[in-house]
């Protein structure tokens, strides 16, 4: 870790010829071979989208939002800087373009900039670089890794890349270097193409940027020679172009890959940062494991048609950290769309062969009762049950419907004014907290004997939310007497923060979001005892 006064150093990575390349994937694999060397590291994420961050934006364009212990809504990618590395994220890991021209714009009526003309040279730059160097102040760490989103070329991005010229620029080569990520697609007869790289570098170097590494994404084998010719017209030293392929099995094999490659070993010299000795184990253990699992399990995944992949992307993952680390088990994933469950006669077809069923958060109506037909055919069926956010209210609705006998049971984010709000805003149940969304860190109390008592083999926990509707404990008795028991609860406002099925070989529901802290060599508990109680249903 840095002495006071030492500076921090700082890699800034790009991407071209296309989007979706996986530049955060990449960008964590080398932050955890950095930490895999004994150096503190910090991990920031620019974005070139006005939103003064995530949490307004549409899943369908930006997918998960992922939510920092401080309750910050940031990029997805965040997730991944949580999931490779022990860096600790808050809202300064993530900064928008919005938020920095909310920043800018708060200064100039503040008066701070004197009278003079505010632009985007220097005084949206200088912000940028701001929120930059002052992450690698604060953190005290020994490299900054500085992810900027988008494409080179696309025009939102060029207030972020001038900031990182003019950072390359003040600190020198040896404090800041470029890793650039592109594509080198292969057509048609398997002839692999150098091109559209040599365009993507040239771009960037129109944008006062000579990369110091090249990252090139294929999904062949790259020959010597290649690398030779793209080194030669892009300027770069030879042994400084690299290959990210599309992987086997799992994006926690690019470390080691990575590694094999010497990536670690090049950024260090570049850094000017000496040789060190990497220590890759975890990496090469969890592969071990991916590649010869003992067991196999199959858990269906209920969401929206559209939303099934990237907005889930936590939940998939910590169900993968679980099945892999925490039992040793291969899992197959099946994503179901809800909206197909509403047909008759789906539903038992849709969950043949299934272990165990989890329902994520959503947001909206559509899909509903597919989604409330899953928590009825679990609960009937024996079927091990994770509910998270809107998946526990479900099970709070269903019983309500099922077996309470109140067909008009809802939430009132659906429904208005139902005779039987089960679910509700807490303004709506007379509590203080009116119109707060709970974001980020909370202190829960668990019931003692209760189930998830014993996942956690603790009396409190804390977890991280992101919801704004809760259950109206004035139906607690009502859900006790039918099988339906509130076993956990916030400890700020006693809030429900969990539901069990009584009478069930394995059902619970959270308000919480347990997939944020779920780590590839630290599975979280509560995957872990469902992903267990998955295989023992398979066994049986």
């Amino acid at each position: 870790m840095l002495e006071y006064g030492d500076m921090s150093k700082y890699i800034l990575v790009t991407s071209g010829v296309c989007s979706s390349l996986g530049k955060g994937v990449a960008s964590s694999a080398i932050g955890s071979l950095l930490e895999c060397s004994g150096l503190r590291i910090a991990m920031l994420k620019c974005d070139p989208y006005i939103n003064v961050d995530a949490g307004t934006i549409s899943p369908y364009q930006h997918g998960e939002v992922y939510v920092t212990e401080d309750g910050a809504e940031t990029d997805l990618d965040l997730g991944n800087f949580s999931r490779f590395t022990s860096v600790k994220l808050s809202g300064d890991n993530c900064i928008s373009i919005g938020k920095v021209y909310e920043n800018v714009i708060r200064n100039e009526r503040a008066g701070r900039y004197n009278g003079r003309t505010v632009q985007v040279i220097p005084h949206v730059t200088d912000e940028i670089k701001r929120c930059i160097r002052r992450l690698g102040d604060s953190s005290r760490a020994d490299v900054v890794i500085v992810e900027i989103g988008g494409t080179v070329g696309d025009i939102e991005a060029v207030p972020f890349l001038e900031a990182a010229r003019q950072l390359i620029r003040e600190l020198g080569k040896t404090n800041a270097i470029s890793v650039h990520l592109t594509l080198i697609p292969v057509i048609t007869g398997g002839e692999l193409k150098s091109k559209p790289t040599q365009h993507a570098v040239k771009q960037l170097q129109e944008a006062g940027i000579q990369p110091d590494i090249l990252l090139c994404r294929c999904e062949a084998a790259v020959e010597d020679s290649l690398k030779k010719k793209i080194a030669l017209f892009c300027n770069v030293a030879e042994g400084a172009v690299f290959v990210s392929p599309d992987i086997e099995k799992s994006i926690y094999e690019l470390p080691v890959i990575f590694h094999e490659q010497g990536i670690d070993a090049k950024i260090l010299e570049k850094l000017s940062l000496g040789k060190r000795s990497t220590d890759i184990r975890q990496w090469t253990d969890f592969t071990s494991k991916l590649r010869s699992p003992a067991r196999a399990v199959t858990i269906a995944m209920v969401g929206k048609k559209d939303l099934l992949d990237s907005c889930y992307k936590s939940v998939q993952e910590s169900l993968f950290h679980a099945a892999i680390t925490g039992n040793g088990a291969e899992l197959r994933l099946k994503k179901i769309d809800a909206e197909s469950l509403e047909k008759d006669g789906g539903i038992s077809e849709a969950f043949r062969g299934t272990d165990g069923i989890v329902i994520p958060g959503n947001y909206g109506q559509r899909g509903f009762l597919g989604l409330l037909e899953t928590v009825r055919h679990a609960r009937t069926h024996g079927i091990p049950y994770l509910g998270i956010d809107l998946g526990m209210q479900l099970m709070a609705v269903e019983t309500a419907r099922s077996l309470c006998g109140w067909d008009d049971a809802d939430t009132t984010e659906f429904v208005r004014n139902c005779t039987h709000p089960v679910i509700s805003l807490p303004e709506e149940q007379n509590f203080p907290a009116a119109g707060i969304m709970k974001l980020g860190a909370g202190n829960i109390r668990i019931a003692e004997g209760s189930r998830l008592h014993a996942v956690y083999n603790s009396d409190a926990v804390t977890e991280r939310h992101r919801s704004k509707y809760t259950f109206d404990r004035r139906y607690t008795a009502d859900m006790e007497s039918h099988g339906l028991s509130v076993c956990a609860a916030a400890e700020e406002d006693g809030q429900a923060e969990a539901f069990e099925w009584k009478e069930h070989p394995w059902g619970i529901g959270v308000q919480y979001h347990p997939e944020f802290i779920s780590r590839p060599t630290k599975p979280h508990p509560l995957f872990n005892a469902f992903v267990r109680a998955s295989l023992d249903a398979h066994k049986e």
